[in-house]
């Protein structure tokens, strides 16, 4: 086991959920709770403190600091099933760590406020969690195929390109999900303040996205593969070809 993995995968997650929960924090102390400030502060402050993340620990161990990612890194191949399990249990430690950080240098009731909630779009609350569960798999979806698309491609523009795309995730989801796509994000804050409303969607909802967004990258990066190896034979019947024409 890769213990330098497990603890980047650990403090990554901790530099993540801990940035972005000071920036609602900050945002509440500032605006009064205002929705806009929130709006403004509060995707910045996940896809900068993601960014941070990857910078810090994200050589060390591929930087998922997302079970849901993680389990789409498996299903890939690119990570095994035991390991898997062991960045799961580090990045839990990561998230716990942040939100009991929450609870010291602020109060309970900010770590309450970073809780992933359905938001109040619909006329019961049933349906707004529907909703939510709805909107947290496509999110997690369309995160998942970035990320298993750009770390492929291109990887060096992986840190800008991966928490960019958190930021317009936050943008999208905040009012009708909160935007989570990330299981361990949402259990540390419901955990240490006592709020479990809602928790399932969040504990179900970002790994059935982290499915789809896996089938959609290996769909999609199917045919490109396919071109490459064509492009391959060719070169290799051009030499063949080269090799007959040169003189005896």
């Amino acid at each position: 086991m890769n213990v330098r993995a497990l603890v980047a995968e650990a403090v990554g997650t901790f530099v993540l959920i801990a940035m972005g929960s000071l920036g609602v924090g900050t945002a509440f102390l500032m605006s009064s709770g205002q929705s806009f400030v929130l709006m403004i502060v509060v995707p910045f402050a996940f896809g900068l403190g993601l960014m941070a993340a990857i910078a810090i620990g994200g050589e060390a161990s591929g930087g998922h600091f997302n079970p849901a990612v993680t389990l789409a890194a498996v299903l890939d191949g690119r990570t095994r099933w035991t390991t898997g399990l062991a960045y799961a249990a580090a990045q839990a430690i990561g998230a716990f760590a942040a939100s009991l950080f929450i609870l010291l240098v602020l109060a309970k009731e900010f770590v309450g406020a970073t809780v992933n909630h359905p938001g109040t779009i619909a006329q019961d609350a049933l349906t707004n969690q529907f909703h939510a569960f709805a909107v947290e798999i496509v999110l997690t979806a369309i995160f998942v195929a970035v990320i298993l698309t750009v770390t492929s491609r291109t990887p060096t523009h992986a840190i800008f390109v991966i928490p960019l795309t958190l930021v317009a995730i936050h943008f999208a989801g905040v009012p009708i999900s909160g935007a989570s796509v990330n299981p361990i994000r949402s259990l540390a804050p419901a955990v240490v303040s006592g709020d479990y409303d809602g928790l399932w969607v969040y504990l179900s909802a970002p790994f059935l996205g982290a499915i789809i967004g896996w089938g959609l990258f290996r769909l999609l990066s199917a045919s490109g593969d396919e071109d490459e190896e064509d492009e391959y034979d060719d070169d290799l019947e051009d030499d063949d070809l080269d090799d007959d024409l040169e003189p005896a």
